[in-house]
C-alpha cells in the first residue's frame, strides 16, 4: 500500500506529464484546481462536500478551444484492465460541464481519456477503495477510452498549426 506522499507524488508527475503532452501538442496550459492552494485550504477542502473541491488539474486553450483536465495517475489497473474515478468526481465534473458549458476530461496513465458521462455510462459501482480515502468509486475499462491524440492533436505541432 502507498502512502498519501507517495500518491500525491504520483500525481504531480501525472500533471507534468499531461501538461507537456498538451503544450506539445500546441496548448496553452495552466495548473488549476486544488494543487495550487495552499496546504492549510487543501486540508479544509478534503473536509467538505463541496463540489470546489474537484476543481480538475489543469485548464488548457488551444485557438478557440478550451478544456478541462483532470489527471489520474496511478488510477488504472493493469491486472482488471479498468480504471477508478472517484463516484463524488464524477458528480461535481458533470456539475461543473453543465455550469461553465466546457468539457472536462480524464487523462489516466498511457494517455488514455474519459469524461464524466462516459464513467457515468459506462462505468461500473466499484467497492469502496482500501486505498487512499477510501471512497467509492466507478470502474471503467480501458478498452473504450479515447485517444489523446485524437481529442488533442498530435506532438510537434506548434502554437499556429506549424511543424515545430
Amino acid at each position: 500500500m502507498t502512502s498519501f506522499q507517495q500518491r500525491k507524488a504520483m500525481g504531480d508527475a501525472h500533471e507534468r506529464y499531461v501538461a507537456e503532452q498538451l503544450a506539445e501538442r500546441g496548448w496553452e496550459v495552466d495548473f488549476w484546481g486544488q494543487g495550487q492552494l495552499s496546504r492549510a485550504l487543501q486540508c479544509a477542502l478534503r473536509k467538505t462536500d463541496s463540489s470546489i473541491r474537484w476543481f480538475p488539474d489543469l485548464i488548457a486553450a488551444k485557438a478557440t478551444d478550451l478544456v478541462l483536465i483532470d489527471c489520474k495517475g496511478g488510477m488504472t489497473s493493469r491486472r482488471t484492465g479498468r480504471h477508478a474515478v472517484e463516484r463524488s468526481a464524477v458528480t461535481a465534473h458533470l456539475q461543473l460541464v453543465a455550469w461553465t458549458q466546457l468539457p472536462v476530461y480524464y487523462v489516466f496513465d498511457g494517455l488514455d481519456v474519459h469524461s464524466p458521462y462516459d464513467v457515468l455510462v459506462a462505468g461500473q459501482k466499484g467497492p469502496h477503495s482500501i486505498a487512499g480515502s477510501g471512497a467509492p468509486y466507478f470502474l471503467i475499462s480501458t478498452r473504450g477510452a479515447r485517444r489523446f491524440d485524437d481529442l488533442f492533436g498530435t506532438p510537434g505541432v506548434g502554437r499556429l498549426g506549424m511543424a515545430s
